[in-house]
């Protein structure tokens, strides 16, 4: 596919990538040629980068590179991951949408292969990536297996690893999910509660090469909390349709 093949002129794109990013001058750039690269003669794409406030030269580095499939909006103030990534899912123009993180940790590889297991399965699936072998701080990991463990027996949400930055859904069964920071890590529990099936896949996972997490494990541990009692809340009081269809 060539690039005025996926012009924000040309006809809707099959999928839309979003991918969030906060002070990630130096990965920036890096991931958005690789996903380039990945989904170069697969169905028609965009990727949509959603600069959440940084303070660096993110949003510069992503604009030098000049291509018309990237599309770069961004929050004049930081809001969160989860509403970061909200914010792209709306101005995305596919049908899908695939996520992953701007650290270059994922592999935008792995993206292609998720869309073609939710084109297989036909119907609206959740697919979601989980790592076979992260490449963290040993402190992280013992802090994430803990998180999902508790998640797991609480929200018994199918998902070993909702975490990962790397999922595929369809664009308007996203957007009728409620908002809240946090939401990104509760998707798989959230999609259930609208009847969509869960598709696992296994995926890669690479060190950080440059520039800083963002998050800490007492940070999250904390947050973590609030949010699946408000997932509980929210799935208890959720009434959604088992099919919609015009009289």
């Amino acid at each position: 596919m060539s690039a005025a093949a996926a012009t924000p002129d040309s006809a809707q794109p099959t999928l839309s990538v979003v991918i969030a990013v906060f002070n990630e001058d130096e990965n920036a750039a890096a991931v958005a040629r690789e996903t380039l690269a990945a989904l170069e003669g697969g169905p028609s794409f965009e990727v949509v980068f959603v600069d959440d406030g940084s303070t660096d030269n993110t949003v510069a580095s992503l604009k030098a590179i000049g291509d018309p499939r990237i599309v770069i909006i961004k929050h004049k103030k930081r809001c969160g991951k989860s509403q970061a990534v909200r914010t792209g899912v709306v101005a995305a123009r596919g049908r899908w949408i695939g996520t992953m993180d701007g650290d270059g940790q994922n592999d935008p590889v792995d993206v292609a292969k998720m869309l073609k297991l939710a084109l297989d399965a036909g119907g609206s699936p959740l697919v979601a990536g989980v790592r076979r072998r992260r490449n963290d701080p040993v402190s992280r990991l013992v802090a994430t297996r803990i998180a999902n463990g508790i998640r797991q027996a609480i929200l018994n949400d199918g998902c070993p690893d909702t975490g990962c930055g790397l999922k595929l859904f369809e664009r308007e069964a996203f957007l009728m999910l409620p908002v809240f920071e946090g939401q990104h890590r509760y998707l798989p529990a959230l999609f259930k509660t609208y009847g969509h099936p869960l598709i696992l896949h296994e995926v890669n996972h690479r060190a950080r090469t440059a520039g800083v997490s963002k998050y800490s494990n007492i940070g999250r541990a904390l947050v973590g909390v609030v949010d699946i009692i408000g997932v509980v809340w929210l799935r208890a009081r959720t009434r959604a349709p088992s099919g919609v269809e015009r009289a």
